[in-house]
């Protein structure tokens, strides 16, 4: 099976301007990000980008580049462009997100492996919740999921509400699981998505993939227990380059 992994990097951030290009440790993060995806079993790996300095980068250190427009609203949206301008007939399409220095190999071929199973249009990872302040951290998306371990809902809130327990134990009686933002997309699939406007769910979470959910679309979940740390602004940084 050929899998194609894009990596979405835009260099415009309210929060972190230049973000993929900020260095950590001797690397740049794209550089990291890249580094990671090329040791999974993907078929091949390419950063997408609307900036001649990411992309001359990417250049730079050995790696593969695509120059995407400005005006894409979502990493998804700048996926499929590049996925057309490569021009080549892959079938599936895995999207990494570019501030994810710490996404492991092994996370992304279990979203590739979701794809042998039979009917999966879409794919992405869930992680058990384990703790009170993960569980309520609106901040971190949870999923909740059906018995072919498909996406019922993502929300911001802790759901499902259990009735009658105090809050600090929910984790305890339910089996909670917080979603890891990388998506794999069957590439007709990924085609159609790009096509719909926002819905009324992911207006309301301001969370993407509500938008394919409410349009009837299925994403299928791999378990993973590998934690990703995204990196959001500085301070995000700072706090994680010990781990390096």
């Amino acid at each position: 099976m050929e899998i194609l992994g894009i990596i979405p990097a835009r260099y415009a951030s309210t929060r972190f301007p230049g973000k993929p290009l900020t260095d950590i440790n001797g690397k740049t993060m794209i550089r990291r990000v890249y580094e990671q995806a090329k040791a999974s079993g993907l078929t091949e790996v390419i950063v997408a980008t609307d900036d001649d300095r990411i992309f001359s980068h990417v250049q730079e250190f050995g790696g593969q580049a695509v120059m995407t427009a400005e005006h894409h609203q979502s990493g998804t949206d700048r996926c499929f462009e590049a996925y057309k301008k490569l021009n080549k007939p892959y079938e599936f399409v895995i999207n990494i997100q570019g501030d994810e220095p710490f996404i492991k190999p092994e996370q992304i071929d279990l979203v590739g492996d979701c794809f042998n199973r039979p009917g999966t249009q879409l794919a992405t990872l869930v992680k058990k919740i384990n703790s009170t302040e993960e569980l309520f951290n609106t901040n971190a998306p949870k999923v909740v999921l059906n018995n072919h371990n498909e996406a019922l809902y993502f929300s911001r809130q802790a759901i499902p509400y259990c009735r009658n327990v105090p809050q600090d134990i929910w984790h305890k009686q339910h089996t909670y699981y917080k979603h890891i933002g990388i998506y794999g997309y069957r590439a007709d699939i990924l085609e159609q998505i790009t096509q719909l406007p926002p819905s009324a769910l992911e207006l309301a979470e301001s969370l993407e993939q509500l938008r394919w959910l409410e349009n009837g679309f299925k994403i299928t979940t791999a378990l993973t227990e590998f934690e990703t740390i995204g990196i959001d602004s500085p301070e995000d940084l700072q706090k994680v380059q010990h781990l390096f």
